[in-house]
């Protein structure tokens, strides 16, 4: 089979990547840039370097992770289960496990759109002003946002930013995106929602700006990008998924409490 690792870069996750280079190659597996299992090596931000080096290819790769960071939401195997987890890659005993992405629509005063995806969330932010904006639902107007910005995020994202934002957390089966506030201006004068909105697959939130200004896009947090002229933005359940190989069973629910409330209990 092929395959690839993506390391978080420090020493000990540059270890064990090797090591598990050596055992892969060992057992008959090739070494490729064009991967069919990609192994992530460190926290969750790796995971999600891994799934943005190959957001190309996602009708072809799927996903494991390593944890060796502060926290490994994705990971599924510890540094001490190498050869197991070579011997289960080799026998290709894995289900794989698909979650819902967002799809991000960015139109442009010139007409022309660009698409981006985001595995775990996109941000929009104003670091200059306050953000000022209309949602619209299924382009059915449904309020005026004012504030520091918003976090549109998928149900294995809504652990992250989102939870941090007082967001829901999302079991990944459900097909949602959901659209939470950051600081949002609410007075006599200013109102909104102030609440998560949970979103089916079938709905879009248009966010369109009230001003021309430069503001702040990020997706997943690997890249922060200012950008202007644009007229609306439209977010969405993707109909791209990304896929992981999960080996053995580790409960959505399990993985909460370890990961935020009783670690290993």
């Amino acid at each position: 089979m092929q395959f690839a690792i993506v390391s978080r870069g420090d020493t000990r996750s540059a270890e064990i990547a090797e090591e598990l280079t050596q055992k892969l190659q060992a057992a008959g597996h090739t070494l490729s840039e064009q991967p069919r299992i990609v192994v992530s090596v460190g926290g969750d931000g790796t995971m999600l370097q891994a799934f943005h080096k190959y957001i190309d290819r996602l009708d072809e790769t799927l996903l494991v992770g390593i944890h060796t960071g502060h926290l490994g939401f994705y990971a599924d195997w510890q540094p001490d289960e190498l050869d197991e987890l070579t011997e289960m890659i080799t026998s290709e005993s894995f289900e794989p496990v698909s979650y819902p992405l967002v799809e991000v629509l960015i139109d442009y005063e010139n007409g022309e759109t660009d698409r981006r995806l985001a595995m775990n969330d996109c941000t929009i932010k104003n670091y200059k002003r306050t953000l000022v904006c209309d949602l619209s639902i299924r382009d059915d107007y449904f309020e005026t946002f004012r504030g520091d910005g918003l976090c549109i995020s998928t149900p294995s994202g809504s652990t992250a930013y989102n939870k941090a934002l007082g967001g829901a957390i999302v079991h990944p089966s459900i097909e949602a995106i959901q659209v939470t506030e950051m600081a949002s201006i609410n007075n006599l004068v200013y109102r909104t929602i102030g609440a998560p909105l949970l979103l089916p697959k079938h709905h879009q939130v248009k966010i369109k700006p009230h001003t021309k200004t430069e503001f702040e896009l990020a997706f997943d947090h690997q890249e922060a990008l200012s950008w202007s002229d644009v007229v609306s933005i439209r977010c969405a359940v993707a109909k791209e998924k990304v896929t992981f190989a999960r080996f053995r069973p580790f409960p959505f629910w399990r993985r909460v409490r370890e990961s935020f409330i009783e670690e290993g209990k």
